[in-house]
């Protein structure tokens, strides 16, 4: 029996999306079978409040990873903007409420903000991040190639004189890293947060997770920087789908797949809509899906939860009629552009660390907020923006998935409370008098935790990159030369996060998947 498609794509998260336009655009026959009744999984915008035209990014909402030869090779009309200023962080100076502020427009001006800190802190600052433009300048370009050998690497960078590097990012804690080069405790944590976020992971961590999660935020296209997607990040979604469809591709939504049947010659796909079950067959099957769920799907027994398994995230979505002032009085035009760090010393976050594991909330919960419309107002109407409304993302850190399982809502509530409270100590007025109001009076305020990410977005026990993030080389003879898609199946592939060099808004694993199908 023929099979009815070439390529069956289950679930429409912008990996699928990208596989689906390369499939595509190579002649292949698509069809893609999306569970929701929107697309683009954790990528999607959304009007939250009803009452305010605001389209939000739900859950992801900003770009690093997306390799601009995907842009390019797609042609996606997503503009990725720039943010004036990298990260402003506020601290006590003398019993006084001052802040860090390190500017993408003004990089002047980083050095006398750094040097407050400690005289030599701006050398110490350039000369890490220099190291690390150093690693992504050899690491990026093999991140669209087929998976390396660790060895090749360690020989990269032994040949370019960068061994140091290489141990403190890939060999030693990170912690390591970081203790060494950086002597302030504000500046430690400054760079830490990109090694914890999502991930249940500590300086020290043994098994390295925090060095791997640092890596892939650190290296995107050859910088590291995060950047803004203009129109938001369904914008991101939306454009893919449109290619899709000049390309031919077949969509349907509101099918919640039920079963994948790997072995016969043509793989086949058991899936519910409209109350009717059906199957069809394609050459390959590709899942946009975590691996946990590609095993429910396959009928096995679930694996044993990975070491490193449990997410931590935790987001709030804020829609406010004004931006608060700052005791400190620096802009908050510029405070709230860039990175707003709060509780993000180096032993805060250890501390916050170790109440997690001890089945606690953090006293002080370390967090970041992110004023995407400061940068791109277009997901604004045209009189909200008059009026000077904003938007906040406040994501959140060391939030672990298990705290919320016995009563999740009040977990939250407490969280919400903390954040709050926390951040009003560094504000001139209470953010709640600063908050957005709907019709019935409720404050323009969504919280998610990691267990909600979990039920809403079905990521295993809410991490948001589905699985711990892997190292960017093979880890095992089998795997060199492989696209870190491969799954026990010839002809059933992995494109979601959980794949190899998967995770965050990259399309990585998407373009390796397609690239596997065509023979490249």
């Amino acid at each position: 029996m023929k099979p009815d498609y070439e390529v069956i794509i289950v679930g429409a998260g912008h990996n699928g999306l990208v596989a689906a336009c390369y499939l595509a655009a190579a002649g292949k026959k698509v069809l893609v079978l999306e569970r929701n009744s929107y697309l683009g999984g954790a990528t999607t915008s959304s009007r939250i409040f009803p009452d305010y035209d605001a389209s939000l990014s739900r859950y992801s909402y900003l770009v690093s990873l997306f390799p601009a030869q995907i842009l390019r090779d797609l042609k996606v009309p997503l503009e990725l903007r720039r943010r004036s200023v990298a990260s402003y962080t506020p601290y006590d100076r003398s019993g006084q409420p001052d802040g860090l502020l390190l500017s993408n427009a003004h990089p002047g001006r980083n050095a006398q903000e750094l040097t407050r800190l400690y005289p030599q802190a701006y050398q110490h600052y350039q000369t890490f991040q220099r190291q690390l433009g150093r690693f992504a300048e050899l690491v990026w370009p093999s991140l669209l190639e087929p998976l390396r050998p660790q060895g090749y690497f360690q020989d990269v960078f032994k040949a370019q004189t960068d061994r140091a590097i290489w141990e403190g990012l890939v060999e030693k804690p990170l912690g390591e890293f970081i203790e060494t080069h950086l002597q302030h405790d504000l500046l430690r944590g400054l760079v830490l947060t990109d090694a914890k976020i999502g991930a249940n992971t500590h300086a020290h961590d043994a098994s390295l997770l925090q060095n791997r999660t640092f890596i892939y935020h650190v290296i995107g296209n050859g910088t590291g920087e995060w950047r803004v997607p203009v129109g938001g990040m369904g914008r991101l979604a939306g454009s893919l789908h449109a290619l899709a469809l000049q390309c031919g591709v077949t969509f349907q939504t509101q099918a919640e797949v039920l079963h994948i049947y790997p072995h016969s010659e043509y793989p086949e796909v058991h899936y519910a809509q409209d109350g009717q079950e059906r199957t069809v067959r394609a050459r390959h099957v590709l899942v946009n899906a975590a691996l946990a769920e590609l095993r429910r799907l396959l009928g096995q027994v679930p694996e044993p939860n990975l070491p490193g398994q449990e997410g931590t995230a935790f987001k709030l979505n804020l829609l406010l009629h004004k931006l608060p002032r700052l005791r400190a009085g620096v802009d908050p035009r510029e405070a709230f552009a860039g990175t707003f760090h709060v509780n993000q010393s180096y032993t805060q976050m250890q501390a916050a660390f170790a109440a997690g594991e001890k089945g606690k909330l953090p006293s002080e919960p370390p967090f970041e907020l992110y004023c995407h419309t400061l940068t791109d107002g277009s997901i604004l109407s045209p009189a909200l923006r008059q009026q000077g409304y904003h938007t906040i993302t406040l994501f959140g850190l060391d939030a672990p998935y298990s705290l919320f399982v016995g009563n999740p809502e009040k977990t939250k509530q407490q969280l919400v409370e903390r954040y709050l409270s926390t951040l009003n100590q560094w504000l001139d007025e209470p953010l709640e008098d600063c908050l957005a109001r709907q019709r019935d009076g409720s404050l323009c305020l969504e919280a998610k935790s990691a267990l909600d990410l979990e039920q809403a977005l079905r990521m295993p026990r809410g991490n948001i990159f589905h699985a711990p993030l892997s190292w960017f080389f093979a880890e095992t003879p089998d795997e060199a030369g492989q696209r870190g898609v491969e799954t026990e199946y010839p002809r059933l592939l992995l494109c979601g996060s959980g794949a190899k060099r998967g995770g965050a808004v990259s399309g990585i694993p998407g373009y390796h998947a397609a690239q596997k199908v065509l023979g490249n």
